[in-house]
């Protein structure tokens, strides 16, 4: 889940870096699932497995949530300073522990409903600034469009956590993963439409790096998921918070406001709550 994160976080860093040149966020979608299939099929064929997998309907799902989840994840990314899109996008263990009890028939523990409560005030603390709405001269610091991408990619994020930890019972890890780019590829070029736009050469380069880091990121935690129950191996996640925070800092020059620090410390707290209980 660590390499995971890292994975994950460069990966943002590269798309929001791509963004800045009016690439739009479904040509990203559709150059990270070009590489990443090519990228899925070449590990396939090294394990000498069959591509198509057992359960072909659930997997044609989770391709098709991923698709959309990527889409609002990418978009918040692009819009929201690099610390609050990753910690909004990181509520997703939230969203995974309350459907693993529906549709996992697995249990929440006392350390995941405080890890909930601590995720949902460290929400209300980040979002706080945008609440000041009696003073008609005040600034939002965030747009309330990128907030709810935000919110709705790490909800989307959930479900196709539960459906991957379905799908571990009866695929290979691989199957699963190239899933993903072989369902999203097709949907998002023709949702982009003639909205493509030429990349230079730097800028396909960093289109690559996005679908390289987002295979290390979805191979670290398609494999977390085989040895974990899934509200726990997801808040190890959380690592990418950190990960994100520094690379805005260090690149993008966003140095995170109080209420980014204060709310991101109570949901990474709950992380830690959550991971670390029986202990």
């Amino acid at each position: 889940m660590i390499i995971s994160a890292l994975g994950f976080a460069l990966m943002s860093a590269c798309v929001k870096s791509v963004s800045t040149y009016g690439i739009p966020v479904l040509e990203i979608v559709a150059a990270r699932s070009i590489v990443s299939v090519f990228l899925s099929y070449a590990d396939i064929k090294r394990k000498n497995i069959s591509p198509w997998g057992n359960n072909k309907p659930l997997l044609i799902t989770r391709g098709a949530v991923g698709a959309l989840g990527l889409f609002f994840v990418y978009y918040s990314v692009t819009s929201l300073p690099l610390a609050e899109a990753t910690i909004l996008q990181y509520l997703h263990p939230v969203f995974t522990a309350v459907l693993a009890v529906f549709f996992l028939k697995e249990t929440i523990q006392r350390s995941t409903l405080l890890c909930i409560v601590m995720s949902l005030i460290g929400l209300g603390v980040i979002v706080s600034p945008n609440l000041q709405l009696y003073n008609p001269d005040y600034h939002m610091p965030y747009s309330w469009v990128s907030i709810g991408a935000g919110i709705l990619g790490a909800f989307i994020s959930a479900v196709a956590y539960i459906i991957i930890k379905k799908l571990t019972k009866t695929e290979d890890s691989s199957v699963i993963v190239f899933y993903f780019p072989f369902v999203a590829l097709p949907i998002s070029v023709i949702l982009l439409g003639s909205d493509f736009v030429m990349p230079t050469l730097p800028i396909l380069g960093l289109l690559i790096l996005v679908g390289v880091f987002t295979q290390v990121g979805q191979i670290g935690l398609t494999k977390a998921l085989h040895s974990a129950d899934a509200n726990k191996a997801t808040a190890y996640a959380y690592v990418q918070v950190i990960f994100s925070v520094l690379i805005g800092w260090f690149f993008f020059s966003e140095v995170p406001i109080l209420t980014t620090i204060i709310g991101g410390g109570l949901v990474i707290a709950g992380a830690l709550v959550n991971v670390l209980w029986k202990r």
